[in-house]
């Protein structure tokens, strides 16, 4: 059995796994998100003593990445995390360290794109083309598949940063983001609600009014991007997601925002099939990676 490595890399954790698919994960390792040399020094000694231990060299291995990155092969930059505001990280190079380390292909994407691509090739995104996946949590961030291929552009897509209506009466928080404050991450993100309301957004009681103001900063993103981009499946992870009261709240609060304009059975007769949680649950980034890793062959 082929053996590939999966490294999901965040801000807060890096989360380490072998693998060749699901449902044959052979070793696993977390470890906190320290100094850029600190870190990818854990990563890389835990796939040599694992390999080694296995005697099975790795095949490949795919990083799913917190950003912003650069994923332009052509570029100096290629692999590097550039211009983030994790403190020591600017301009890391991770594929060129990794690589060397390691002497296999890497494969190299943003956390959400990788996530995407773990769902459409073993969750809740198979068979279809054109779709999305938005992590929700400490920040936000989108990934899209287009024609089954992640999008990347002219940089990739940051859909955590798109402006939304904000009624400063109705909700007077400024917003948390650093660039832009009050974008879709600015305010709905779990560190906004947890400024806004004062208490962790897992310590919230179910009906508490934040999941009401959340449901409504998602659902208007939800509109823009199914206005933009047409997906056929929008996917919420993330840990605020977690709160599964949520679900049938944006669903119901994206339907009254689109009213009526896009007319498609998929929305209006299925939308509790179109706005779902992943099927890879939490483990959509790492798993994503090892899909990354399975396209160097």
């Amino acid at each position: 059995m082929p053996l590939y490595g999966g490294i999901e890399a965040g801000g807060t954790k890096f989360v380490c796994i072998i693998a060749e698919n699901p449902e044959s994960v052979i070793v696993e390792s977390r470890f906190s998100t320290q100094t850029p040399e600190d870190t990818l020094s854990k990563a890389v000694a835990f796939f040599q003593s694992e390999s080694e231990k296995l005697k099975q060299p790795l095949k490949a291995l795919g990083v799913a990445c917190f950003g912003p990155v650069d994923l332009i092969p052509s570029s100096p930059t290629y692999g590097y995390i550039t211009t983030t505001p994790k403190a020591g990280w600017k301009n890391t190079d991770i594929v060129g360290h990794l690589k060397s380390q390691l002497n296999i292909p890497v494969l190299f994407d943003t956390d959400v794109n990788a996530a995407a691509f773990g769902e459409y090739t073993w969750g809740a995104a198979q068979g279809l083309e054109d779709f999305l996946y938005f992590t929700i949590g400490t920040g936000i961030g989108g990934g899209a598949l287009v024609n089954g291929k992640p999008l990347h552009g002219m940089v990739h897509p940051e859909m955590g940063h798109i402006s939304l209506p904000h009624s400063w009466e109705k909700d007077p928080f400024a917003g948390t983001c650093p660039f832009h404050q009050d974008c879709f991450e600015g305010l709905a993100c779990g560190p906004a609600i947890e400024k806004r309301w004062g208490i962790p957004a897992p310590k919230l009681p179910p009906n508490h009014p934040a999941w009401e103001l959340e449901a409504y900063y998602i659902a208007e993103a939800m509109r823009t991007f199914i206005c933009t981009l047409s997906p056929q499946r929008i996917i919420l992870g993330g840990g605020v997601m977690e709160q599964k009261q949520l679900f049938p709240m944006i669903q119901k609060k994206t339907l009254q925002s689109l009213n009526g304009y896009i007319q498609s059975t998929r929305l209006i007769d299925n939308i509790d099939e179109y706005i779902i949680a992943p099927q890879l649950g939490n483990r959509a980034g790492v798993l994503g990676a090892i899909a990354l890793a399975r396209e160097a062959y």
